[in-house]
């Protein structure tokens, strides 16, 4: 029985150390940074962009994340990056049912674990860096962390949100699980040589909360050199040709139309309920109290698990003639469609309500790249950390709030529109190379 254990016990450590990822040898190429991403690379601008700043700065950077979108064009072509697609996880995992979700969701960690363990083990090259986005924080935290100790890589989390109260979302905060997965995140968040965050609300968090002793860097999301504000020309040129705003072409062109747009991942954390209430609203003020007010034609863009279910809510809106005065299209389009589709617009309409409070949505910083000004949900700490209230946006807390605001801003004898698109022009000047070359760029030795 003895020389049965022994056997199977040698038999393991044999295993384990066959599976074991080769070391770093430190006299190897520097500046080699393992972007690392448990998401669509495509829908992930901040670690794109990440790793275009590092090839630019002569940096060797291997992209590693699903492949379901086309990342950058940059990117694509760039001699210094290299993209290591990870296996997508069966569909059948994937689920928004709670009870569902509590089943699948072992098996998903499970098989996504021995994914990223495989892929940064052998197919990875072992690299002096590696940049990790958070969240998702299971797997990712533990494996990258035994990674690197192994391949004596340094570690930098990206801090995006928190893992767990994204959870809280579907279980309810008192939940055990949410509770198990704060603690996870704690303890190995200390595993990092240094992090970054998008607020300095998120840092303050991790400094006092989560109790970090190692360097803690906010790294505010700014708009890539892709945003950028469009002259009247470029901007007709754009509406003439995107198939989708044909008819109303002449209409937004003269202003009798204006156009709203609203990017999303049709998730819990954003309430597009609220959105088409507002909608409804000015849309009866425009028939009533308030003829003056011109037609919206609304873009929403993005997709994500509760898009249908708001699409058929659209559609019984249209039936009742609730929307008499709006327009809703959705769409997916290339980044630099979606670049010009910003740029055309008259308003960026945000519903991001931050399942932590201390995080900020992308969407809004590429839309200031494009010189939009925006409407958002305001009601979380880190929302002052990103727009100015009445200079190159306006915040919300309620259907009604919005509906105010659209309201107020296209009232054609209104100036308050314009004063707010020459503070997103003035804003739309912060890129995000001025941002991460002092931070990000002087951690990895890049930038002196």
């Amino acid at each position: 029985m003895f020389l049965t254990l022994l056997v199977i016990v040698s038999t393991l450590f044999t295993v384990l150390l066959l599976l074991l990822p080769s070391r770093r040898d430190p006299s190897e190429q520097q500046h080699t940074i393992q972007v690392v991403v448990l998401g669509d690379l495509g829908r992930s601008p901040r670690m794109q962009y990440h790793a275009l700043s590092i090839a630019k700065h002569g940096g060797h950077v291997q992209l590693i994340g699903y492949r379901e979108t086309e990342p950058l064009p940059e990117l694509l072509v760039h001699p210094n990056v290299r993209i290591i697609a990870l296996p997508p996880a069966p569909r059948w995992l994937q689920t928004s049912h709670k009870l569902l979700f509590l089943l699948c969701g072992p098996a998903k960690v499970l098989l996504q674990a021995w994914t990223l363990w495989r892929t940064l083990s052998y197919v990875a090259l072992a690299s002096e860096w590696m940049l990790v986005q958070n969240p998702p924080s299971i797997p990712t935290l533990l494996i990258t962390s035994i990674i690197c100790f192994f391949r004596r890589t340094r570690l930098v989390v990206d801090w995006h949100n928190f893992g767990y109260s994204i959870l809280a979302l579907k279980l309810g905060t008192d939940h055990p699980l949410v509770t198990l997965l704060k603690r996870y995140e704690t303890i190995l968040a200390k595993a990092a040589n240094a992090n970054f965050t998008v607020t300095d609300a998120m840092a303050s968090v991790l400094r006092l909360d989560f109790g970090l002793a190692t360097p803690v860097l906010t790294l505010h999301d700014r708009p890539a050199s892709l945003y950028q504000p469009l002259s009247l020309s470029e901007r007709v040129a754009f509406l003439q040709r995107y198939p989708l705003l044909a008819k109303h072409f002449n209409a937004i062109v003269e202003k009798k139309t204006r156009l709203v747009v609203s990017s999303t991942s049709w998730t819990a954390d954003e309430d597009f309920g609220l959105f088409l209430d507002a909608l409804c609203l000015y849309s009866s003020s425009a028939t009533s109290s308030h003829p003056q007010l011109p037609e919206l034609a609304v873009v929403i863009t993005g997709k994500g698990p509760q898009k249908e279910h708001y699409l058929e809510r659209i559609r019984e809106l249209r039936r009742g003639d609730t929307l008499e005065m709006v327009s809703i299209y959705t769409d997916w389009l290339s980044f630099e469609d979606y670049a010009l589709l910003l740029g055309s617009a008259d308003l960026g309409v945000s519903l991001h309500t931050s399942s932590s409070g201390v995080d900020l949505p992308m969407k809004v910083v590429d839309m200031f790249g494009a010189a939009l000004p925006v409407a958002g949900w305001d009601k979380y700490a880190a929302w002052p950390e990103l727009v100015t209230e009445n200079v190159n946006g306006r915040g919300f807390g309620s259907a009604e709030g919005l509906a105010d605001i659209l309201r107020q801003l296209f009232d054609p004898a209104s100036k308050q529109l314009e004063d707010l698109k020459d503070g997103a022009r003035a804003e739309s000047k912060r890129r995000w190379s001025t941002e991460w070359d002092p931070v990000a760029g002087r951690l990895f030795g890049l930038v002196t």
